[in-house]
C-alpha cells in the first residue's frame, strides 16, 4: 500500500510557523499590557500610601513635598496610561494577524484531512478490487 502524501504540506508547515510566531508576538505584546497595569497599580498603592500619610501633617514643606510627589504620580500614571493605549493598539493588530493565519492554517488542514479521506477510500477501492479479482481467479481455478 502506497503512503499518504499530501502535496501542500510544506505550505501548510510554513504556515504552521507563521501561525506560531504570531501566538508569540501576541503573548509578548499582552505581557507588555500585563506590565503597564501593574505600574498603574503600584501607582495608585503609592497615590493612597501619598494621601493617608499626608492627613496628619501640617508641615509646609512637607505638605509640598507631597503635593510635587503627587505631581510625579499623576505624570507617571499618564504616561502609563499613553503606554496602555498604544499597547492595546498593537495587541489588537498581533490579535487579527493570528486569526488571519490561523484561517489560513486551518483551510490548509481541512484540505489534508479531505485529501487523506479521498486517498482512503481510494485504498479501499484498489483492495476490494484486488480482492475480487482474488476471488474471481480462484472461482475460476476451481471450474
Amino acid at each position: 500500500m502506497k503512503k499518504f502524501k499530501y502535496d501542500l504540506q510544506q505550505v501548510l508547515e510554513i504556515r504552521t510557523f507563521e501561525q506560531q510566531q504570531a501566538e508569540g508576538e501576541l503573548a509578548k505584546c499582552i505581557a507588555v499590557e500585563n506590565e503597564i497595569n501593574n505600574n498603574l497599580e503600584i501607582i495608585a498603592s503609592q497615590y493612597v500610601a501619598l494621601k493617608d500619610h499626608a492627613k496628619g501633617s501640617l508641615d509646609f514643606s512637607d505638605i509640598m513635598s507631597q503635593s510635587q510627589y503627587a505631581n510625579l504620580l499623576a505624570f507617571q500614571k499618564e504616561e502609563l496610561l499613553n503606554q496602555l493605549a498604544q499597547a492595546k493598539i498593537e495587541t489588537e493588530e498581533k490579535r487579527k494577524i493570528l486569526t488571519e493565519c490561523m484561517k489560513k492554517t486551518s483551510a490548509l488542514e481541512k484540505m489534508k484531512e479531505l485529501q487523506y479521506e479521498d486517498f482512503k477510500l481510494e485504498v479501499k477501492r484498489k483492495e476490494n478490487r484486488r480482492i475480487e479479482e482474488l476471488s474471481s481467479i480462484k472461482s475460476f481455478s476451481e471450474n
